[in-house]
């Protein structure tokens, strides 16, 4: 069984911009491929989780999300870092779009996509983390022994297996490869 972490996007690896979906729009948070690299180095496959209600607003298509998708991991790619997967909900109850309306279990915080994800790679999870920049994107910790990071906090603080840190993805990564949390 592998041992994996868990990335939201976007907060996360890249600046949020709400909606993103163009490349032109895309920049990496400071830290994020360095912190990815680490994480790589100490054998973790990485595994984005990401919720993209965007497409069920109407904003952009799945395949805009896709596109942008493969154009970050040939960029990834260049430094070195391999992106597993990456699990994508498109849904929002209130969606714009009909065929995306629904309340779905894929959509953080709900446990779809990290099951699956499990299921497919055959995750380790007392092994795993999964890092966010929300608590939903840690909500996998409450139902599996995965650990959680939730970045850029206002303090340094633990609840349960769930740490915030004021750093970005490089100070987690550093934390979780030299095992410094306690």
């Amino acid at each position: 069984m592998q041992k994996c972490i868990f990335l939201d996007r976007d907060g996360t690896i890249n600046a949020d911009t709400h909606y993103l979906y163009k490349v032109k729009d895309f920049s990496f948070l400071p830290g994020a491929i360095e912190g990815m690299s680490l994480l790589r180095q100490a054998r973790f496959i990485l595994i984005i989780i990401t919720n993209q209600s965007g497409v069920a607003r109407g904003m952009f298509t799945e395949e805009a999300y896709l596109s942008l998708n493969g154009w970050m991991f040939s960029e990834l790619k260049k430094s070195g870092i391999d992106i597993a997967a990456a699990y994508y909900c498109p849904h929002h109850p209130e969606a714009a779009v009909a065929r995306y309306r629904a309340a779905c279990d894929c959509r953080k915080p709900g446990l779809g996509l990290f099951k699956k994800a499990m299921a497919d790679f055959s995750i380790d999870a007392s092994r795993s983390w999964a890092v966010g920049d929300r608590m939903r994107d840690v909500a996998v910790c409450g139902s599996f022994p995965v650990k959680g990071v939730v970045l850029y906090s206002e303090s340094s603080t633990r609840e349960g297996n769930v740490w915030r840190i004021k750093g970005g993805l490089k100070e987690a990564a550093e934390k979780i490869v030299r095992n410094g949390f306690v």
